[in-house]
């Protein structure tokens, strides 16, 4: 069997066991031991695949990208910039079955501005002036890497570029995400899970820009069994 083949069955298998209420953590130990899977391999899973309620309740707070016009707009900034540049960069991305793309680098915990992030920044700006948000907020998380230099950059070209909002470092940022009343930009399902409205903004500005199949997929294949062996914590058949 092909590789590519044996991650796609253990896609199924751990979506079955999400399906059937089995611990995220547990079920993706499981399936990655039963087929072998390298780190990026569980990680892959860990990124793009979902529970069909998580996934059915996900979708219905995603909004369109157009729909962000005259609506308050705040943008979880690390995690849409690093899906952006790993983009741009030709680095792996995945569609989650929640509909959301995702950036599967791995990159976040040691991010580095770089020249990806002016290119990154060109997009998100040219987005904001054509698609009209009424205020926009950026939020990074403090401890990263120059996150008060770019949340200073970034409230500098706002005022340059004549567009409402602001900028900030935090030290938890999700605590402004969280909750927030209008449309929240990010990735990050603990966000996406207790927000009223988001959006793919990365993911939006990127479907124009990748050629196809640059996006990675994890989707049910209609012609396998819904039905998978029960599995021993071992990851042997019983």
């Amino acid at each position: 069997m092909l590789k590519s083949e044996s991650l796609q069955i253990a896609a199924e298998d751990f979506r079955y066991l999400l399906n059937r209420g089995y611990p995220r953590k547990a079920a993706l130990e499981l399936v990655g031991n039963r087929y072998g899977l390298t780190f990026n391999e569980r990680h892959r899973l860990h990124r793009g695949v979902f529970s069909d309620q998580d996934s059915k309740w996900r979708k219905a707070r995603r909004i369109s990208f157009h729909q962000i016009r005259n609506k308050d707009l705040a943008i979880d900034g690390h995690n849409v910039i690093i899906t952006l540049e790993a983009g741009l960069s030709g680095l792996p991305l995945i569609f989650g079955d929640d509909g959301f793309i995702r950036d599967i680098s791995g990159r976040s915990g040691s991010y580095r501005t770089s020249e990806r992030t002016e290119e990154a920044l060109l997009l998100i700006f040219e987005a904001l002036k054509r698609r009209k948000p009424r205020h926009t907020l950026f939020l990074f998380d403090a401890p990263m890497s120059r996150s008060g230099e770019l949340a200073k950059e970034i409230r500098g070209r706002l005022k340059k570029e004549g567009i409402p909002g602001d900028a900030r470092a935090m030290k938890v940022p999700e605590k402004v995400l969280i909750g927030f009343s209008g449309i929240v930009a990010t990735t990050d399902t603990a966000i996406i899970d207790r927000s009223k409205q988001t959006v793919d903004f990365a993911g939006a500005l990127l479907r124009k820009r990748l050629k196809p199949g640059s996006i990675l997929g994890l989707r049910k294949t209609p012609h396998r069994s819904k039905k998978i062996k029960a599995l021993t914590p071992q990851g042997e058949t019983k």
